[in-house]
This record gives C-alpha cells, structure tokens and sequence, in this order.
C-alpha cells in the first residue's frame, strides 16, 4: 500500500463519523416529523447500550445476555428524579394509588437531580463491579458468565413487579411532565433530547474508540483471545474485564437515564431477558467485532422493528428473525465485517 492509500485510509475513518455526525445533528432534526425524531431518538438510545455490549463482548469476550439490568437502573435513576420533580413536594401519583402514605428512605436522595444524575453512572458500573470482582476471579467466563448475567435481568424485573408501590410494578414509571424546566412533550423538548443522545452517542463512541486503541485495548482483545496466556505473563485478566464490564454498564444506564424522558416511561418490560437478548442480537447483526458495527446493528434492527410491525403486525417478528439468520449465514461478522471484506477486495484488485 502505497503513503497516499495509507493516508486516505487514516483518514477515513474520521471523514466517516464527521459525515454521520453532521446527519443526525443537522439533517435528521430538518427532515423528520417530530414522531420519527423521537423514534429515532429511541434507536440512539438502544445504540448506547449496543456499544458498550460491543466494547464488553466484542472486544473483551464477555457474553452479558443482561445488559437490560443496568439500563434499567439508569433509567429508574432518572424516573425517580422526574416524578419526584413532577410531584412537587407530595408523593408521586402511583403511590398515591398504592395507598403509600410517606415517601420511602430510598426516593428521598433522587429528589436532588446531581444526586440522581450521578447516580444514573455510578450505580450501574458499581453492580458491574461487584458482580465482576465476584464472579471473574472465580474464572467464570463464556455461556456461564451469559447464563449468570441473563439470570440477574430476571430477578431484576421479578424484583421490580413486586415492589408496586416502592418501583410502580408492572406500570414502572410514567406520566412525566417537566424535564429540567421543560415540558417533555413539547416537540421543541423532544428535538433538544435527540440533540443531546446524539451528542452523548458520539462522545461515548470516541471515547470507546479511544479506549480500544490504547493499551489497555490492547490488554483487553489479548484477555479475548488468549485469558490464560495473559496471566502467564503476569497481568490479572480479572481486573481488565471487570473495568470493561463496568464502563459497558456505566454506558447502558446513561442510555435508560436518556431514554426516559425521549420515551415517557421505564418499566419492568424494557429491561428483562428479551429486550437484553434483541440488543445482543442487534450487536451480532452490525458486527460485535466493531464498535461502529454494534451502533450500526441497534439502528438496523430498531428500525426493522418498527418498519414491520407497522407494514406487517402479524409476521413483524419472523421477517426481524429471518432479518437475523440472513446477515449471520452470509456475513458472520456483521454488517461492518461484510463491509471490511468488500474494502479489503477492492483494494486486492487494485
């Protein structure tokens, strides 16, 4: 290859995030009607969680089957703040309705947004942090980490459903109004939320980036490929993934804090076994190898999940199956794998 192809293809990358970047913040908010800014809003958020689901699996080897754990936490972080704020000093309307007479010692911190916003990060990555502290030293890893993390979603939302006047139960937490001074369903509010996932989507993906091209990326893909040998050579694997597992949750609760407001509502339901698997599969079908693969992937199937349940309602949920094993059986590695091979031929034949 020859300085000026090497150039051009140092260069591409960046040319490529500055073209997408300049159509979500600038093209999408011109040209979509507010309903479809807001959906595509939701698919931002999903791409948050994909990307740290990439950053853990696709680049250290760890299969979290429960990433709806630690959205969900974010984002109650985030609901119990707005209903509080909405509620103005009495208790929010669902325990009302629950027959709850005093505001429980666990939403009196929330009421403080620095409070609930921290809390949307640190409460998420120190669960991940103690689950891996827990189980990576104990060498747990492969189908049962998956086993192990798809449990911990269950019990999460058996937890939630039986809590109804403490979580909402099966409702979760809706009917928000105000959003740090602005009605939620305004369409000015609802284009400012997409503004802010988008720009918060950005960050977070150049920040992965970064990680992954440093040292400790380095580190990371060598604990994937060889764990063992890593050790041997006198690193401590468990504290890598336990790091990465954590920034990957960390990641997935600042996408349920957004999704709250950009949605209107966090529930049990959003957050369980089978959201956590389709975000698992969305990552798989834009390529879990490549960070801008698995935000491709949540775009791709969030979209294909709406464009069929609207066009097709009653077979939506097989062509979104056959959607799946079509890119698994002709490109295993994904959208984005499928698309390096094409660049790496064309640059054979030239």
């Amino acid at each position: 290859m020859t300085a000026p192809e090497q150039s051009a293809r140092r260069w591409l990358g960046p040319a490529v995030f500055s073209a997408v970047a300049v159509l979500a913040l600038v093209a999408a908010p011109l040209l979509l009607e507010p309903f479809r800014l807001g959906l595509l809003a939701k698919y931002l958020c999903y791409a948050i969680v994909a990307l740290g689901i990439g950053l853990a699996w696709g680049q250290g080897g760890m299969l979290t089957l429960g990433q709806g754990v630690f959205f969900g936490l974010g984002g109650y972080a985030m609901g119990m703040y707005l209903k509080l704020n909405d509620a103005a000093g009495d208790l929010p309307d669902f325990m009302v309705w629950s027959g709850v007479e005093k505001l429980p010692a666990l939403w009196k911190p929330f009421g403080n947004p620095v409070f609930a916003l921290a809390m949307v990060v640190v409460l998420p990555a120190a669960v991940a942090l103690l689950l891996g502290a827990l189980v990576f030293r104990q060498r747990v890893r492969g189908a049962y980490f998956a086993i192990l993390t798809q449990a911990l979603a269950a019990a999460l939302v058996i937890l939630l459903v039986g809590q109804q006047g403490l979580t909402g139960g099966t409702n979760g937490l809706t009917n928000f109004f105000d959003f740090f001074g602005n009605d939620v369903a305004a369409d000015e509010t609802q284009r400012g939320l997409y503004l802010l996932v988008a720009v918060v989507l950005g960050a977070l993906y150049l920040g992965a980036r970064q990680l992954v091209r440093s040292r400790f990326g380095r580190l990371l893909l060598a604990v994937r490929d060889g764990e063992d040998r890593v050790r041997f050579l006198g690193y401590n694997p468990a504290t890598v993934k336990t790091l990465t597992f954590a920034v990957s949750a960390g990641m997935a609760g600042i996408a349920g804090a957004l999704f709250v407001p950009v949605v209107g509502i966090i529930s049990p339901a959003l957050l369980g076994v089978v959201p956590s698997l389709e975000l698992v599969v969305a990552v798989a079908v834009g390529g879990r190898f490549a960070l801008a693969g698995a935000v491709l992937g949540a775009v791709v199937m969030g979209y294909a999940r709406t464009y069929f349940s609207e066009e097709l309602p009653d077979a939506w949920l097989y062509l979104q199956g056959a959607l799946f094993v079509l890119v698994m059986t002709l490109a295993p590695k994904g959208i984005a794998g499928l698309a390096a091979n094409l660049v790496r031929r064309r640059e054979v034949r030239a």
